[in-house]
């Protein structure tokens, strides 16, 4: 207990005819340290409580801010979830479920898949090839998605037109359908969570990025246009749309030219995946009548597309 005595008002600390003055009260400085860390706790300790027992699938889980938002699932509820890791490179999502599990023990059990989205077939084989137990999804994370080159028209190859399209668009829309029969079959008019994530493009097109740009508003499009024909559900259907970020989109755009990919980032600090992976799993992990819809993330030093403060270098 704190001592009376200790908050007595001396004499000495007055000089003669100066004010009055009383020391500070003598709150132990650990006191307000429990208080933070308690309040803490308890935020944590719901989300994981909302989170506890969930199947969750992570499309585009190799690298980036899929990869980063696995993690954040883990770390967040660690003692009981289940993480469906899809992406076109096994063996990374492999050593991937391996570091999960190193850095938060068996709680999380973690199911990698080898999934290309932009390919139908694969698709719609996904769920049915899905141990049986594993098949009850709770979240999807459309995350997969991709930028080539930046041609302007009419000098952008079909190729790429057709890569971006298949993987951004039509393979988000096939996983979506694939998974949506699930939500809808349980009570009560049906529950889940549809998290796809979009980009600043899909909002701002910009100059050499047309058909990137299409594909992230036909995104915006199709998420805004399910989350309507959803409305009588408990399936919730969010956006996460995502300013610049530091992964390796640059280096896929130019085509693994490394120098190019990192002058795009010169004289600034981009958002990093985990900025993104936190965000994703806060919107997941809200109250069920609550629905984060939209949510627009960029640095401190971007405003939009094209407007960027960048530091002399």
């Amino acid at each position: 207990m704190l001592s009376l005595a200790r908050i007595r008002i001396s004499s000495r600390l007055t000089a003669p005819g100066a004010p009055l003055r009383i020391p500070p009260f003598p709150f132990p400085r650990s006191l307000f340290s429990f208080s933070t860390g308690l309040a803490r706790t308890r935020t944590m300790s719901a989300v994981a409580k909302r989170l506890s027992g969930k199947t969750i699938v992570i499309t585009g889980a190799s690298s980036g801010i899929g990869r980063s938002t696995a993690f954040e699932f883990a770390r967040t509820a660690p003692d009981n979830l289940r993480l469906i890791l899809t992406a076109r490179r096994l063996d990374v999502l492999e050593e991937l479920a391996v570091k999960i599990r190193e850095a938060v023990g068996d709680g999380v059990k973690v199911l990698p898949v080898r999934l290309d989205v932009s390919n139908p077939e694969e698709v719609r084989a996904f769920v049915p090839g899905l141990p049986e137990e594993w098949r009850d999804i709770n979240v999807l994370v459309n995350n997969a998605g991709l930028v080539k080159g930046v041609a302007q028209a009419p000098n952008i190859a079909e190729e790429d037109i057709n890569a971006m399209f298949q993987t951004n668009v039509t393979g988000l829309i096939n996983m979506t359908q694939a998974v949506l029969p699930i939500f809808k079959a349980r009570p009560e008019g049906g529950g889940g969570d549809i998290i796809n994530i979009g980009s600043i493009a899909g909002r701002e097109p910009y100059v050499g990025g047309s058909i990137y740009c299409a594909t992230k508003a036909a995104v915006r499009s199709f998420t805004d246009s399910l989350r309507r024909e959803l409305v009588a559900t408990r399936i919730r259907v969010m956006e996460v749309d995502p300013g610049q970020v530091e992964t390796e989109f640059s280096v896929v755009r130019f085509y693994g030219d490394k120098s190019k990919a990192d002058a795009v980032y010169a004289g600034c600090e981009p958002l990093t995946p985990d900025d993104i992976a936190e965000v994703v799993v806060f919107v997941a992990g809200r109250r069920e009548n609550v629905i984060i819809a939209d949510t627009l993330v960029f640095p401190s030093h971007q405003a939009g597309v094209s407007v960027m403060h960048r530091k002399p270098t």
